[in-house]
């Protein structure tokens, strides 16, 4: 691989790149889209990164690394029991939906999935394992609430986690038309209730 030129900012670089994959998506992106979010000449990203496809694996890395990590931090060291610990990993993903970004992009991962897994075995196995690192953290959660009460303990904690993981990538998708009251309501309804103890 080539030096960088002198004053290259990697992390720069990428999070321009990621935010133009996003926007338009893999084959919706041209080299020169990527020339002018990035303010790099081609050959200085290809030096880096090889090829297009080489610096949306860097920038889908970058995006796995920044959002999943933050989600199974939350998770795993969140306060609260754990039930309000994934109640505020689905608040975030509102907030993230209808205020932090109202061009309203979803998840990078699962619009990823949507266009390239089954195509891309490589592709396929990064949004699989993004989807395995997120089923485990939350199986892990629920665990934990039924251990403290806060989750129900007749539920299988997999299972649970396939569908709450489920859940959390379908308010993404609903947050492309939906309103926050809408989406925080299904948060609730989301959350299985915990039976009274006898």
């Amino acid at each position: 691989m080539s030096p960088r030129p002198r004053g290259f900012d990697l992390d720069h670089a990428l999070d321009a790149a990621m935010a133009t994959f996003w926007d338009k998506g893999y084959a919706g992106t041209s080299a020169q889209d990527l020339v002018d979010s990035t303010g790099l000449g081609r050959g200085s990203l290809y030096n880096t990164f090889s090829s297009k496809r080489g610096l949306f694996e860097a920038a889908l890395r970058r995006y796995d690394s920044e959002w999943t990590s933050r989600v199974t931090r939350l998770l795993e060291e969140g306060e609260g029991p754990a039930r309000e610990r994934i109640r505020t990993v689905l608040l975030s993903v509102v907030d993230e939906e209808t205020t932090e970004t109202p061009e309203h992009r979803g998840c990078l991962v699962v619009n990823t999935a949507m266009e390239m897994a089954g195509q891309d075995p490589e592709i396929t196995e990064h949004v699989r394992d993004t989807f395995t690192r997120m089923q485990t953290a939350l199986r892990v959660s629920i665990e934990q609430g039924q251990r403290d009460g806060s989750m129900p303990r007749d539920q299988e904690p997999r299972t649970l986690a396939v569908f709450l993981l489920n859940s959390m990538y379908g308010l993404r998708v609903l947050g492309k038309v939906g309103d926050r009251a809408t989406l925080t309501s299904l948060v609730d309804q989301i959350l299985p209730p915990v039976p009274d103890a006898p």
